[in-house]
């Protein structure tokens, strides 16, 4: 199994899932970490030059320019089960859930103690931070 984490220096979880610059990406097998690896992640950044354009009648993140950033975002981390990050908005959250990416949104800024939640079931999804 393995587990992304938004993250831009590979021991804290982003606040923001669409600002953090990486993902750390955990292997786990048999309830241990037996890899880390460090993927780049596109991030709002790399869209700054591109035109926002809402579609009536679409909430925020929903239209299908908005749909394409977050499936160019998350090209990295197809292989995995679950995305940990710390907020995103409402938009990036229903694409990974399309993807059969399971977005967690954590309180837990440590990416080491958010895995070892993930893993023994204790870990809480924080929708209220969605937005």
């Amino acid at each position: 199994m393995k587990i992304a984490i938004a993250t831009d220096d590979g021991a804290t979880i982003s606040a923001h899932f669409g600002r953090a610059s990486h993902y750390l990406v955990v292997t786990i097998e048999q309830g241990k970490i037996v890899s880390r690896e460090m993927r780049d992640k596109l991030s709002h950044n790399h869209f700054a030059g591109e035109s926002h354009v809402h579609e009536s009648g679409q909430p925020h993140g929903f239209d299908a320019a908005s749909r394409d950033r977050h499936t160019q975002m998350t090209a990295s981390i197809r292989d995995c089960e679950a995305m940990l990050c710390r907020g995103m908005g409402m938009g990036a959250y229903e694409s990974l859930r399309s993807l059969n990416i399971r977005p967690i949104l954590t309180d837990i800024a440590e990416a080491d103690k958010a895995v070892t939640a993930y893993m023994n079931g204790s870990i809480i999804d924080h929708t209220e931070r969605l937005h």
